[in-house]
């Protein structure tokens, strides 16, 4: 087994659809300049309330890639 080293960067990303979808938006504009993604840890979740109601979910992640040798 060849042994790597990671870096961690933290993202927030948002959706007006759902927390998921708020995930997915932050790891695919990552996906755009980062190679080697590997994992994701949900850091933070928040919400914008608009006529009482959720208007959209922004979730702050940890995302991890492994470096290049």
């Amino acid at each position: 087994m060849t042994e790597h080293t990671y870096k961690h960067i933290e993202l927030t990303g948002s959706s007006a659809e759902s927390s998921d979808q708020a995930i997915k938006n932050a790891i695919a504009k990552a996906s755009e300049t980062l190679n080697n993604i590997h994992w994701f840890q949900v850091i933070d979740t928040r919400g914008y309330i608009e006529n009482g109601g959720v208007k959209y979910w922004q979730m702050t992640i940890k995302v991890g890639f492994r470096l290049e040798e």
